[in-house]
């Protein structure tokens, strides 16, 4: 062992704070140094959590480290379990109640034998309750350790994704029985160990991690601060291949979008995928969805670093340094992927990579360090354990956007420059864009719209039936059409709520914009340009899990607020690939509004199913004996009727509406699922 990696800290050193980080053997040489060094550095994080009033409870950490082969071996064969060539093990968390706990893991085996996969033993797992709170000891889990053989023949990657599914159908079947069921990992490539324990006492907890003959390649350890959920045992990190730091700010959106594409998602190395499903949880933290969601990507075949740029892309349309092929990949990819956006540090390992990725604004540093032994280290900052400053030999940072990986089978360090190489010479998206995308021509002056105004008295006449008021015409329209600006307001709104007003008021007051965490620092729109964009595609969404040539099929708009030019240019496209329908939304008084709803969900049901893409839901033929559908109201339930029949992917919903007139009615639309609205009377 060499002198430097047992050097007392000394205040000198480099050191700072940070809440997640790896740390890596280059040549993948285990060793339990390196399982002791990664908890030290966890424990550095401690201020980075919130602890409870007993002082033992915390937010939750953990570490997930390269499976353990010679510990687990000798501990399977103290207990008389017998291990194949290839097997996995896993941490389950269990009721306490015995009868509950009992029916968990036979279902579990089950689930496996079910998958052709041999369930080998089960092991109580040692720790130490006093290392617990009182709080945590209230939710405190019974765990044990789960052990499972591979047929002789069976690859890796096949293992791998049988262990998913067994694990997936366990889950669904158990869901309701036993509330405390959850499997940390079940890999046979990585172990986790994680609780609602101050990271100093993780080793105290489990006492697995205090035995010298635990060794591991690569370990990822984080500590949590709980910003959207309560503690929970199951929701400490790192999860089954990240850990991460920030907050996913569009995961109601994400989550909503998985679920609409469920049907659309089908891969030859799942072949029962919709059994599945859900594929992301909705009730867990959003880090513990987009581990859900990178897990099916991987399983399903995809290469861990695809997925993870699908998922968390960095700045691409607004960069003009970018490589065309590079720029190509995610353009590609954009239609098919809505990034999972917000503030992301995240470290993440298959068992064999660890790497980082950082989300497009950099809000979340993370910097490294190389040690002449050749371990790397990833964290928030550097210092994080006692090197010595001349044993360093290499030390960076990444910068926003950036992914960064070491691979440890082939001892390699992979920069971002070289996974950025592998990404786009998958497939020539370039030559596909070229073949197949359009792009609708952007026009300051349209002479076809202010060469057809509206008559005043018809003006008026929509004006009076979608509510536009003095003060909308004066303070957000006026300031719109001459400036181009937002109006400007003060932060807050003290109106009263749409329900308690004497004033009949617009459907869109009675929404209001769920903020992000305050951890977030604001985003200048005109200083942080390159990193924002509001370009949408038309089209029909594909198959993720496959890359052709018709993926690349799309009409792409600078904007989802259309002028009447790109209105038309819309409706003017002879490619069936972009057919409509226009659905009246305008409905007889002698009707009902419920009758009216279920009438254009059906409609838009048929119209898609016949093979049209673009569902334009239009309210401008009003008359004394006909009431326009409130827009917001017909928007969100034509998206959820055709989310629910399996066929939203396959379609886009285009609101042409004069209630629309803010960017506040924009943004409730868009969140209800318009793709791009025409605010015509606007």
């Amino acid at each position: 062992m060499s002198d430097y990696r047992t050097t007392l800290y000394r205040p000198e050193f480099e050191k700072d704070s940070c809440g997640f980080g790896l740390i890596a053997h280059m040549d993948g040489e285990a060793s339990h140094w390196l399982v002791a060094t990664a908890i030290q550095a966890l424990t550095r994080m401690t201020h980075r959590g919130a602890v409870a009033a007993d002082g033992k409870s915390g937010d939750g950490c953990g570490i997930l480290i390269g499976k353990p082969d010679a510990f687990l071996r000798e501990i399977a064969k103290s207990l008389n379990i017998t291990l194949a060539d290839q097997y996995a093990s896993g941490l389950v968390f269990l009721s306490l109640e015995v009868t509950r706990a009992a029916q968990s893991k036979k279902t579990l085996d089950a689930e496996l034998s079910r998958q052709g996969l041999i369930p080998a033993g089960w092991r109580s797992v040692p720790i130490n309750p006093e290392a617990c709170g009182e709080q945590a000891l209230l939710s405190l889990p019974l765990i044990e350790q789960v052990f499972v053989n591979a047929p002789a023949d069976m690859a890796e990657d096949e293992f791998s994704r049988r262990l998913f599914v067994a694990r997936r159908l366990a889950e669904k079947a158990v869901a309701g029985q036993d509330d405390h069921f959850y499997i940390t990992s079940l890999s046979a490539k990585v172990l986790s160990y994680k609780g609602l324990v101050m990271p100093a006492n993780l080793s105290v907890f489990y006492l697995d991690l205090q035995d010298a003959r635990l060794a591991a390649q690569l370990a990822v350890f984080h500590q949590r601060f709980s910003t959207n959920t309560l503690p929970r045992w199951r929701l400490a990190q790192p999860f089954r291949f990240l850990a991460h730091n920030g907050e996913i700010n569009t995961i109601s959106g994400n989550r909503h979008w998985a679920l609409a594409r469920a049907g659309l998602l089908q891969s030859k190395y799942l072949p029962n995928l919709e059994t599945l499903q859900p594929i992301v949880s909705t009730d867990g933290s959003d880090s513990a969805s987009l581990d859900n969601m990178l897990e099916v990507l991987v399983e399903g075949g995809m290469d861990i670093f695809q997925a993870m740029r699908l998922l968390i892309p960095p700045a691409w349309q607004n960069v003009d340094t970018m490589d065309p092929d590079l720029r190509a990949f995610y353009e590609f990819h954009s239609m098919h992927m809505e990034p999972w956006d917000g503030p992301a540090g995240i470290v993440f390992t298959d068992g064999r990579y660890a790497a980082c990725i950082m989300d497009r604004n950099g809000l979340r540093p993370a910097r490294y360090v190389i040690t002449k032994d050749r371990h790397i280290t990833l964290a928030s900052e550097v210092g994080v354990w006692d090197y010595l400053p001349e044993a360093v030999v290499t030390k960076g940072r990444l910068k926003p956007g950036q992914m960064f990986a070491v691979d440890t089978q082939a001892g390699q360090l992979l920069y971002p420059e070289d996974i950025d190489q592998r990404l786009k010479t998958r497939q020539p998206y370039k030559r596909w864009l070229q073949d197949h995308m359009l792009v609708l021509q952007s026009r300051m002056d349209d002479p076809a719209l202010t060469s057809r105004p509206m008559a005043p008295e018809t003006l008026q006449t929509y004006q009076k039936l979608f509510g536009v008021t003095y003060e909308e015409r004066d303070q957000v329209i006026r300031v719109l059409a001459e400036s181009g600006q937002e109006a400007v307001g003060s932060m807050g709104d003290d109106a009263p709520f749409p329900i308690f007003s004497k004033k009949i008021r617009s459907l869109y007051d009675s929404f209001r914009q769920q903020f992000a965490q305050v951890t977030n620092p604001p985003i200048d729109p005109l200083r942080e340009q390159i990193v924002m964009s509001l370009e949408t595609c038309l089209g029909a969404e594909k198959n993720i899990f496959e890359e052709t040539s018709e993926h690349a099929a799309r009409v792409v708009i600078d904007s989802p607020v259309l002028s009447e030019s790109k209105f038309n240019q819309i409706l003017a496209l002879e490619d069936p690939v972009y057919a409509y329908v226009i659905i009246d939304l305008c409905y007889d008084l002698a009707g009902t509004l419920k009758d009216a709803i279920m009438a254009i969900c059906e409609q838009a049901e048929a119209a898609v199913k016949s093979g049209k893409v673009i569902v334009v839901l239009d309210d401008r033929q009003i008359s004394k004996e006909r009431l326009p559908i409130p827009a917001l109201l017909a928007t969100g339930a034509v998206h959820h009727h055709l989310v629910d029949k399996g066929l939203r992917c396959r379609s886009n919903i285009v609101v042409c509406t004069g209630s629309a007139r803010d960017p506040h009615h924009f943004a409730v639309l868009i969140g209800y699922g318009a793709t791009a609205i025409y605010p015509y009377l606007a």
